[in-house]
């Protein structure tokens, strides 16, 4: 198995430059480069490095064929025709994957420094705190369903008052009884009562969907719905009770409700598709492509646990080892960690007393780029943990206030028809 499997492949033809032809194959990203293999020889014609790249851009050769160029470092620029499913879905995957390569370059690089005093205290320190939170999410889960408890036994008492307002008000006034209560009064009163309990139920709605709404992380992707044929540039928002698709203007595409979600595949650490199925009509179903999921599935992870399903392809990506620190960006291997070990150089022998406060922090282990990615991770997951424990407290705070009110009603409602039994006797 090669070191890196491919994020994405796509069928088309290169043009060998040095032959003035093309060749049919089949052009792959992967975590750190681009390459194109022939389909005939089997022969890899082009690789080269994300962070080589200078440019992409959607061209025509001769005028006459749409094509993708890659121009690369020393003015190499690389010719992708017949691009299937077309040019415009290869350019933004690759275009996405190179600007978020820009924006955090060398992380590869680093992934693999051995640096572990620092961040592994840092990472035991946020380990017992997300343990402690997730006990107390527990706790306040299980008070939660107290409540829904108390709730369904003073909905059943309020529908046994209603019960017995209607007997006594037979009791009271009987049919046959020619001064009884006027109809329309007591319609009107109903109407009044149904009125009232369906603002407090607005209320409550209003001030839940209020807290809900809450944004635990934002990550930009490349969307499609459905197949892979019309990728285009977006965003994936992921929030305390909801999933929302966004395209590049923040307009919204799709919100894909908590409850709503029957499937999250993972195919890869970069790609995800989101599904949500219906009896009788299409299932809606998003794919989603970034550079930065790994970031967003460690909080879909805890959120969709018995939804989430990992494909084939991501146990092949697992079991395929990063870039270690000698796979550096450079030209060759050798030339990038000859230039590491300059770069980190420390003298061997320092004299007693000439070793300065700069040097002794120079030479303490820091965190590295791998501890820092997984304590972003975890930080990222404590962030879920507490948006969700403040959303299910505001939740009970209002069942709080619907009990207050209802053991309120229910109450006065004891002490009336009581009154008025004590009169029919």
């Amino acid at each position: 198995m090669s070191r890196d499997v491919p994020i994405h492949s796509w069928p088309g033809s290169y043009y060998i430059n040095s032959e003035k032809r093309w060749e049919n194959g089949t052009l792959s990203l992967t975590r750190t480069t681009v390459s194109f293999v022939s389909s005939q020889s089997k022969e890899s014609l082009a690789s080269f490095r994300l962070s080589r790249i200078m440019e992409i851009k959607m061209e025509s050769s001769s005028f006459i064929f749409s094509t993708l160029t890659v121009l690369e470092e020393g003015n190499v620029k690389h010719w992708f025709g017949s691009l299937k499913p077309n040019r415009v879905v290869v350019y933004n995957v690759l275009e996405h994957f190179w600007r978020e390569r820009l924006l955090s370059p060398g992380s590869e690089a680093r992934g693999a420094e051995c640096q572990p005093s620092k961040g592994r205290e840092l990472i035991k320190l946020v380990a017992g705190a997300q343990r402690r939170l997730e006990d107390t999410g527990r706790v306040i889960s299980h008070q939660g369903e107290q409540f829904d408890d108390m709730m369904q036994g003073l909905e059943k008492i309020d529908s046994d008052l209603g019960v017995a307002d209607k007997l006594l008000s037979e009791l009271e006034s009987p049919s046959w009884w020619p001064f009884g209560k006027l109809p329309w009064k007591a319609q009107q009163e109903a109407k009044a009562e149904d009125a009232a309990r369906a603002a407090a139920t607005a209320a409550a709605a209003a001030g839940k969907g209020s807290g809900r709404s809450k944004v635990i992380t934002s990550i930009p992707a490349v969307v499609s719905k459905g197949g892979d044929s019309d990728l285009k540039p977006g965003c994936l928002l992921v929030l305390v009770s909801s999933l929302e698709v966004r395209d590049t203007s923040c307009q919204l595409l799709h919100r894909f409700e908590r409850n709503e979600i029957d499937e999250i595949r993972v195919h890869s650490p970069y790609e995800i598709t989101v599904r949500q199925r219906f009896i009788g009509k299409p299932d809606v179903c998003y794919r989603f492509l970034s550079a930065k999921m790994p970031e967003a599935m460690s909080v879909l992870e805890m959120q969709y646990k018995k939804k989430v399903e990992f494909t084939g392809e991501y146990t092949a990506f697992k079991a395929t080892p990063l870039s270690s620190p000698c796979d550096t960006e450079g030209p060759t291997g050798n030339e990038g960690l000859l230039q590491k070990c300059q770069e980190t150089e420390v003298p061997l022998e320092v004299p007693a007393g000439d070793l300065s406060q700069l040097q002794v922090h120079v030479l303490q282990p820091s965190v590295s780029q791998a501890e820092a990615q997984e304590l972003k991770q975890m930080l990222m997951q404590l962030k879920n943990l507490a948006l969700e424990a403040e959303t299910e407290l505001e939740r009970q705070d209002e069942v709080l206030d619907v009990l207050t009110s209802s053991t309120d009603r229910a109450t006065m409602h004891i002490d009336k028809h009581t009154c008025r039994m004590k009169r029919l006797l």
